[in-house]
C-alpha cells in the first residue's frame, strides 16, 4: 500500500515539473497590432519586454499585398538589406519557431519599411529546463508567463514532494 502511494505521489510530481519544463510560448510580433510600417510598434521595445528561449514561436501576422517578413544577419538589420535573407516568409501569417540562442534579425524586405521601423531583433536566451542563470547585467525577473509558469510548477512539485517526504515519516 506505501509502495502504491509512493508511486502515485512520484509520477503527480514528475508530471507537473515536466509539463512546467516543455511550455513554450506563442508571440505575436507586435501583439495586437502585428507586423507593420504604420508606426504604431516600437519593435525594439515589444522585444525588450520580453524573454524569448529555444522552443518558443514568433507568429508575424500581416498583410502579405503589403509587408513581408525576411530574416537577416545583424549587418542586414542595420542597414536594412533584404537582398540576402537567411529565410523569407510571405503569407501574412508566419510562425517561426526559435531553435537557438543569440539574436534572430528580421525586417520587412518592402522598399522604406525597414528604415520605417518594421524590423526586430530577437534575443534568445536560454530554455526554462536550463536552471542554470544566463550572464548577464540585468536583475530584473523575467516577465513572461512562461517562467512564470515553470516557476509555479517547480514550487509546486518541490512543495509536493516536501510534504510527501515530510508525511511518509509521521507513518
Amino acid at each position: 500500500m506505501a509502495f502504491d502511494k509512493s508511486m502515485v505521489m512520484f509520477s503527480v510530481i514528475f508530471m507537473a515539473f515536466c509539463r512546467g519544463v516543455s511550455m513554450a510560448a506563442v508571440y505575436q510580433v507586435g501583439d495586437s497590432a502585428g507586423w507593420t510600417s504604420m508606426g504604431q510598434v516600437d519593435y525594439q521595445e515589444w522585444a525588450a519586454s520580453k524573454n524569448f528561449h529555444g522552443g518558443d514561436t514568433l507568429v508575424f501576422n500581416y498583410n502579405n499585398q503589403f509587408h513581408n517578413v525576411k530574416q537577416v544577419t545583424q549587418q542586414g538589420l542595420e542597414s536594412c538589406n533584404a537582398s540576402s535573407p537567411i529565410a523569407t516568409y510571405t503569407n501574412g501569417y508566419d510562425a517561426v519557431t526559435i531553435e537557438k540562442l543569440g539574436h534572430l534579425y528580421f525586417i520587412c524586405g518592402y522598399p522604406g519599411h525597414c528604415q520605417a521601423g518594421q524590423k526586430i531583433d530577437i534575443l534568445v536566451g536560454p530554455t526554462a529546463s536550463n536552471l542554470s542563470p544566463p550572464p548577464s547585467t540585468q536583475t530584473s525577473e523575467p516577465s513572461t508567463a512562461s517562467s512564470l509558469y515553470f516557476r509555479f510548477n517547480l514550487s509546486f512539485a518541490l512543495g509536493v514532494l516536501i510534504a510527501f517526504c515530510l508525511s511518509g515519516f509521521v507513518y
